[in-house]
């Protein structure tokens, strides 16, 4: 085999193995969005890389003033899931609007910042409110649906955890952890856990959710 060809085989494979090309990709974003991030994995463990795309609006109207007199863009963010096989990709799931734009006002604090991940087969989506902690919503694809199977958060006070919540939806188990001394300045951190069974009537699936920031999680 000669050095050419070792060469065009290995930007065979990993061209066919990256993230979406941007001609590829544009036939998936519908008119009147546009790409706002974009993140690569496997999803359904076949070996091959998805792409989940992070869509924004663009509609005018949504393009105002804000408190401070800056000129923001509010449209809102939504998602789709790009499944590949053999041929290419196929949507999994398209849901135009679950997130809020990057412009939100936070009042007196800054809005929480989005981002994805994907690890061990699983999508995770992260938000992230600094000093004020985090909190995870985790899917997994089964039976073509993406179902939320756990959640994640964290509320802190600067650098001290005041509490963390978990939830497995697949068990029905909630883990309740909260800081003994949360109030108390020097104090190492020691965690009361309680544990409590949770009510699911029906899977939460990632096609379904209208507003992220909308969903009840302190209900389970």
């Amino acid at each position: 085999m000669t050095n050419n060809l070792k060469i065009f085989i290995a930007l065979f494979f990993i061209f066919n193995n990256s993230l979406c090309t941007a001609q590829n990709r544009s036939i998936y974003i519908p008119d009147g969005y546009i790409l706002f991030e974009e993140y690569s994995g496997d999803l359904n463990k076949d070996g091959l890389e998805d792409c989940v795309l992070v869509v924004k609006n663009t509609k005018e109207k949504n393009i105002v003033k804000n408190r401070f007199g800056d000129t923001v863009d509010r449209n809102r963010r939504g998602i789709i899931v790009l499944l590949r096989d053999s041929e290419g990709y196929n949507i999994a799931v398209q849901n135009l609007n679950c997130f809020s734009s990057e412009n939100e006002d936070g009042g007196v604090y800054f809005p929480p910042e989005l981002s994805l991940n994907i690890e061990n087969g699983k999508l995770k989506i992260i938000y992230d409110h600094g000093r004020y902690g985090n909190w995870k919503y985790i899917f997994r694809y089964k039976n073509s649906n993406f179902d939320l199977i756990g959640y994640e958060s964290s509320e802190n006070r600067g650098p001290i955890i005041t509490s963390k919540t978990s939830i497995n939806f697949l068990t029905g188990k909630k883990q309740l952890l909260e800081n003994m001394y949360k109030n108390e300045e020097g104090k190492d951190e020691i965690f009361k856990e309680t544990w409590k069974d949770i009510d699911i009537k029906k899977a939460i699936r990632l096609a379904e959710i209208e507003d992220f920031e909308q969903m009840e999680m302190f209900k389970y």
